[in-house]
């Protein structure tokens, strides 16, 4: 009955959002901006997920983009993840595959306010798209869209097949988006060339290279990794509490923790993305890029120190979670807490743990984990792939400098390891690199020259990747 419901709520909303849609013919910034109002938030805990605008959306879509789901195959797949299949003309011709998600994070509360404009009112000011989705990632799934209905329109028809696989729960892993889509493509005998998930972008003002636009196309990831730590004791009473509490060993633990984090290291893409900035650079810079068979650890330190570059250089530590305690006046006997590790490429689950083991030193403390499964390798970057999009991005943005690199992230990628022979990441939108905190963060936004760029973006690495 539940979820009856919510389908019914759903086709209500979207029959009195599109009721006057033919009229209005709106371009694709105001697209953009009405894909923001759906709140397509998801929860770790799908019964507590409101998926009545998950169908909304998705009726949006459909009404916006009437060529593409007319002509393309489209698949409903775990009733609200799409998946849309154009078939190529040369059946032997291979295929690639282009995904992004349709869901959100949530607004941390009391921040509200913090917002130039209502996270989910998708305003449109001063040459600017605010709201939730902007950069993550609704503007992947409306740049695709918008490049394949320009496509058909132009009679465009591609030899390879292109598929693309738009997930609802990426933001919570992807189990019953992604992982569901990849099953259905497994089912169906489909094997990729090659994919681009969401995650590199194109940063200006660079501080690594500020008078150019940085073109990051994503060649690898790094890997997710959550440690549960719990300390068990005597509780009781607070007014007779024991030597030794729980919360008290805990966060000992916590602290050795923060501040032992992992050593910072150069591991690839990270040098092959420096190696490449190396001729853009002034000596003695040049220099040091050039040679970081010599330079390597004294780089590794310097983009330590700055922690827009940190994450690039260091299997990263986050302590995320602490819960102890019913009441103010009982003693617990059991505290726990989370941490959050984002692993380089060649650091392993196994390593993590025993380090932590090692630097915590109290046995009484316990360690658990469930490993992330999957986990996507260094895609080439001299791949058809890399190569089609480089040029994508030569021709919408002729004076960037396109670079393999890392994402400090994690993706849907991992679901389609077996189905891609290999997984890049790249949106072609341009965002300054102070706005790129936006993204999960406050006043998530992106310009409409930049929307625009991006569609051209999309539009390009289909011509050029599936001919």
């Amino acid at each position: 009955m539940r979820y009856a419901l919510q389908h019914l709520y759903g086709l209500m909303a979207a029959i009195l959002t599109f009721a006057v849609s033919p009229i209005l013919q709106a371009g694709p910034a105001e697209n953009l901006a009405q894909a923001v109002t759906f709140r397509t938030i998801s929860s770790q805990d799908p019964a507590a997920t409101d998926y009545a605008p998950f169908l909304a959306f998705n009726a949006f879509l459909r009404a916006t983009y009437p060529r593409t789901f007319s002509t393309l195959q489209v698949d409903t797949v775990s009733e609200y993840s799409l998946m849309l299949t154009w078939p190529g003309s040369v059946s032997r011709s291979g295929a690639i595959l282009l995904t992004a998600h349709t869901d959100v994070v949530p607004v941390e509360p009391g921040t509200e306010e913090d917002w130039t404009h209502p996270a989910f009112a998708g305003v449109m000011a001063d040459g600017v798209i605010y709201g939730r989705g902007t950069l993550d990632d609704k503007v992947g799934v409306i740049s695709l869209l918008e490049a394949v209905e320009s496509l058909l329109a132009a009679g465009f028809k591609p030899r390879k097949t292109i598929v693309l696989a738009f997930g609802h729960d990426e933001e919570v892993g992807g189990e019953l988006g992604a992982a569901k889509l990849a099953q259905l493509m497994r089912e169906r005998g489909l094997h990729f060339e090659w994919m681009v998930d969401e995650g590199g972008l194109i940063v200006s003002d660079s501080p690594v290279l500020p008078d150019r636009p940085l073109a990051m196309i994503n060649v690898a990831e790094k890997g997710y990794l959550t440690l549960i730590l719990e300390a068990t004791g005597e509780g009781g009473h607070s007014s007779q509490p024991p030597l030794q509490s729980t919360i008290g060993r805990l966060s000992r633990a916590m602290v050795k923790i923060e501040e032992n984090p992992f050593p910072p290291e150069l591991v690839p893409p990270v040098d092959a993305m420096l190696a490449a900035l190396a001729p853009y650079a002034d000596q003695p810079r040049r220099f040091v890029l050039e040679n970081l068979w010599l330079t390597g650890p004294f780089v590794a330190s310097q983009l330590a120190d700055d922690r827009l570059s940190s994450a690039m250089v260091r299997t990263t530590t986050a302590l995320t979670m602490f819960n102890a305690g019913v009441k103010d006046n009982v003693v617990p006997q059991r505290a726990e807490a989370a941490v959050n590790f984002r692993l380089l490429p060649g650091t392993t689950t196994e390593e993590v743990v025993e380090h932590v083991t090692r630097v915590v030193d109290d046995p009484l403390i316990t360690i658990r984990h469930n490993a992330w499964q999957n986990r996507p390798g260094i895609a080439d970057e001299q791949g058809e792939g890399f190569i089609a999009i480089a040029a994508a991005v030569a021709e919408v943005y002729p004076g960037a400098v396109a670079v393999p690199s890392l994402l400090v992230a994690t993706t849907d990628t991992r679901h389609y390891t077996d189905l891609a022979e290999n997984q890049y990441r790249f949106h072609g939108m341009e965002v300054p690199a102070a706005n790129t905190n936006g993204i999960h963060g406050t006043d998530e936004q992106i310009s409409i020259e930049s929307f625009e760029k991006t569609i051209r973006v999309a539009e390009r690495i289909l011509r050029n990747g599936a001919r």
